[in-house]
């Protein structure tokens, strides 16, 4: 039984300590959010470490979704933002706290599912985990000293959501008959290119590979894609292959 309100749900990717999961869980419902999800939990699932440190906010715990890997946490979701402390190299809208739960706000009010992911305590987010992000949130710390623990980190984040759902305006914005696309099927439309060009031998040399596959899902998660868009770039690329064979006959 959740809060009923409509907001973000904030992700632990792969955390790594039962009681920062507790602490997170608490720093949450300080904010009233209540919509967790943690992928791939270190040291298993359920957690009594978090459970104890979660105290008050235990149902959170309860009702959390529990995922093995990233995409299926984000299936459902159409804007997914990524919690980092160091700059990177992938190409990204980059918000301060403030500004991304402002824009979580807008796209919450119209309609749309909003995730946050938070990294594991140790090193954060990897870059093949932000890729699949459409935008970063980065905080404003000191640069001798960037580290943040989990839970302070959520606990900035749902501050920053509780002062913008009070104030901020909806966006409206006309999508001509269609919706926009969830988490799902933009990783389906990656895989379906990954795969395609995977056979013409585009992801070359070797070495290169993974990081060229990880530049193209940053690509698509950046486009702001409708479900139509979705569906002709995969039309796109059928008749791309089509073509080809048909040629080759």
């Amino acid at each position: 039984m959740g809060s009923g309100q409509a907001q973000p749900a904030f992700v632990l990717v792969r955390p790594q300590m039962g009681e920062n999961i507790g602490a997170a869980a608490r720093a949450m419902w300080n904010f009233g959010l209540d919509h967790m999800r943690v992928v791939a939990p270190r040291d298993g699932w359920p957690s009594e470490k978090a459970v104890a440190m979660a105290s008050g906010a235990g149902r959170l715990l309860d009702e959390a979704l529990l995922t093995d890997d990233l995409p299926d946490a984000l299936a459902d979701c159409n804007f997914v933002m990524a919690t980092t402390a160091r700059s990177r190299d992938l190409t990204k809208t980059v918000f301060t706290p403030e500004q991304a739960m402002i824009e979580a706000q807008k796209r919450i009010a119209r309609g749309e599912k909003v995730a946050v992911m938070f990294g594991p305590e140790r090193a954060g987010l990897e870059n093949a985990d932000i890729a699949q992000a459409n935008a970063i949130i980065s905080v404003p710390v000191n640069p001798l000293y960037a580290s943040l623990n989990l839970a302070q980190c959520v606990l900035l984040c749902g501050y920053e959501w509780q002062r913008a759902n009070s104030n901020a305006e909806p966006m409206t914005e006309v999508l001509a008959g269609t919706e926009v696309a969830s988490g799902q099927e933009v990783e389906f439309l990656a895989r379906h290119y990954e795969e395609r060009m995977e056979e013409a031998g585009f992801f070359y040399p070797d070495h290169k590979a993974d990081s060229m596959k990880v530049n193209l899902r940053n690509m698509w998660s950046r486009m702001p894609l409708t479900r139509a868009d979705v569906q002709m770039l995969h039309g796109m690329m059928r008749q791309m292959v089509r073509w080809k064979d048909k040629k080759q006959d």
